[in-house]
């Protein structure tokens, strides 16, 4: 790349290297701005005769061509891009949804030394409109050959991030309590809907039942029968693991157990099970107050039809300390 100075007229399509001022000291244009015919006639009326502009070598690509070329290739789903000053393509998210991202991936294009992308956290919830990312390359121009390893990069492994959308799940709550189910809904019911607002749901099927094995068990194969897309387990007691009421029931009815404990504070009671594509989980203690906790972390996820793992939840360590 070369800085020239060029008369005014002739640096229109060009990117200044260097903002320009008023005499008043107000900004008139900002390093980088891409110099349009009006602004062309703006700084002639200003006293702005001649202009130093970036001009690119046959070896480069321009900041916004290799911005927007990367971020295409390394986000999908439910998000758009748009370009921005200085290099930068920003991603939004075009409906409610979940972002999952390899966070490898991310970290091995980060150290480029010529590309980053900052992103939310993985597994967070993105109400439509939410920026999601920004795509920032190194100033006025990238290297031909950098950029055209970026992309191979991404093309070869990515998507770096994905905008899984969640598209209006079925929601099923159980209640329990060891003396009366209603108690259970009568303190969380409050807290649940509280919860689920925050990502633009409610609860669809809504049962309690007595926290015993085979009371639990009957109404949780009923919800289960109703074909949720989760089922949550509100309970007043705090299960002690899968051998406990909760578990034991969730394994009657032919759950799963995917994951016990969480590196998460609150949450780390965190119980997940799977009847069938079905995700099954209890939090003890998580639906007594709408603070953060697990639930806010696993639910956007689950809630967007992807399937959580133990090793992920494992990850979830770092960051995991709420309080």
């Amino acid at each position: 790349m070369k800085a020239l100075a060029v008369q005014t007229q002739r640096a229109v399509g060009h990117l200044l290297c260097s903002p320009i001022f008023q005499p008043s000291g107000k900004k008139l244009l900002a390093k980088g701005h891409q110099i349009s015919e009006e602004d062309a006639r703006l700084l002639n009326l200003e006293g702005h005769s001649e202009v130093t502009v970036a001009v690119l070598d046959e070896n480069e690509v321009s900041e916004s061509e290799a911005a927007l070329g990367i971020a295409s290739e390394a986000a999908c789903g439910a998000m758009e891009i748009r370009l921005a000053a200085g290099g930068r393509a920003n991603l939004f998210a075009t409906e409610n949804c979940c972002l999952l991202l390899d966070e490898d991936l991310l970290r091995q294009l980060n150290s480029s030394g010529s590309v980053t992308i900052a992103t939310m956290p993985n597994f967070s919830f993105a109400p439509k409109g939410q920026r999601l990312a920004s795509v920032k390359t190194s100033p006025f121009a990238m290297p031909k050959q950098d950029y055209e390893r970026a992309l191979g990069l991404v093309k070869a492994q990515g998507p770096i991030l994905q905008a899984r959308p969640i598209e209006e799940p079925t929601v099923a709550v159980l209640y329990s309590d060891p003396r009366e189910g209603e108690r259970a809904r009568s303190l969380f019911s409050g807290i649940m809907r509280t919860r689920l607002g925050r990502f633009g749901t409610n609860a669809a099927f809504v049962l309690t039942a007595v926290e015993e094995v085979t009371a639990v068990a009957r109404a949780l194969d009923h919800l289960l029968r109703a074909r949720p897309s989760i089922v949550l387990m509100a309970s007043t007691s705090a299960p002690a693991g899968p051998e406990d009421v909760i578990g034991q029931a969730m394994q009657k009815v032919g759950c799963d157990v995917e994951s016990f404990l969480a590196p998460v504070e609150p949450g780390n009671l965190l119980l997940l099970s799977y009847a069938g594509d079905v995700p099954v989980v209890a939090a003890p203690g998580c639906f007594r107050s709408p603070k953060p906790n697990v639930t806010d972390l696993v639910l956007p996820p689950l809630l967007a039809n992807y399937r959580l793992s133990a090793a992920e939840i494992s990850s979830l360590g770092h960051g995991g300390l709420l309080i």
